[in-house]
């Protein structure tokens, strides 16, 4: 790989970044290409300020050392989140016109609804989900979204549900109203959501490459631009954990960017990036 030298506040060599990238994928099976250099330096540099380290090779042999200390600290730096509040609403369309009306006499004895968001970043995709369940199903029903991200870091955010207010501003008022108290004072700026949202979320920790400890099955699975940052053995095991984790009959929702064609035949393209577990 050939590095163009720039100047820097911290030597940062090929080898250091091969080091990284290298454990980055051992622990969570992302991939990581050369173009993402300087993205590493700048994501990973205020780690080795912080730390008080001379150079990333110090950093490098500090992950070495210290692996129970730092590594999350490391994976929380080089994850990159970029969601927003109902992106991509064609999904959320799909739920609220072909998904829950087929759950809701599916599962009407159970009255049980149960989703999967994995990937869930700083929280605008369940809580998204959240809104389209409350909104489309009746109050008498018990639902319950399991949110999971690596970094424990958007985690917290997710936890708090605490946006700023541009985070919202696309969202329309009358959503705004029902779904989001706004700051005053020394809040003022922000939003909070209601706890009729958070109450049906649990945000957990999860590295899709270990062990899933989630005994049931789910309705409906968004896994959106997380398929990307893997290779495409990773992406057929996933797509077959997936699988596992789904009623027959059931969808799972991924990006864009992202298909499923040649990686499984355990699922039928149904819509735009949507995708149904076969029967």
């Amino acid at each position: 790989m050939a590095i163009v030298e720039k100047v820097r506040e911290f030597k940062f060599t090929a080898d250091d970044f091969n080091f990284l990238r290298k454990l980055s994928n051992e622990h969570s099976g992302i991939q990581v290409p050369d173009e993402r250099f300087d993205m590493f330096y700048s994501r990973l540099s205020k780690r080795v300020r912080k730390l008080g380290l001379a150079d990333f090779k110090e950093y490098c042999q500090y992950l070495k050392n210290y692996p129970d200390h730092e590594f999350t600290e490391f994976i929380n730096a080089i994850t990159t989140n970029l969601t927003a509040f109902f992106r991509e609403m064609h999904h959320f369309d799909y739920v609220r016109d072909v998904v829950i009306p087929e759950v809701l006499i599916r599962n009407k004895t159970s009255k049980q609804i149960r989703v999967w968001s994995a990937g869930c970043s700083t929280g605008e995709e369940p809580y998204s989900l959240a809104i389209t369940l409350l909104e489309n199903v009746p109050a008498d029903w018990d639902i319950k979204i399991l949110a999971t991200d690596l970094d424990t870091n958007v985690l917290q955010t997710a936890s708090e549900g605490i946006y700023t207010e541009d985070r919202v501003s696309d969202l329309s008022e009358e959503i705004l109203k029902r779904w989001f108290m706004r700051g005053k004072s020394s809040q003022s700026g922000q939003v909070k959501v209601r706890p009729q949202l958070q109450q049906i979320i649990q945000f957990k920790k999860l590295n899709l490459m270990q062990d899933w400890p989630m005994k049931c099955h789910f309705d409906f699975i968004f896994c959106r631009n997380v398929l990307i940052y893997f290779d495409r053995e990773t992406k057929t095991l996933l797509a077959q954990r997936y699988a596992q984790m789904l009623s027959s009959g059931s969808w799972l929702f991924i990006g864009h960017s992202e298909s499923l064609n040649q990686l499984s035949n355990e699922f039928e393209l149904v819509a735009c990036t949507s995708y149904r577990k076969n029967t």
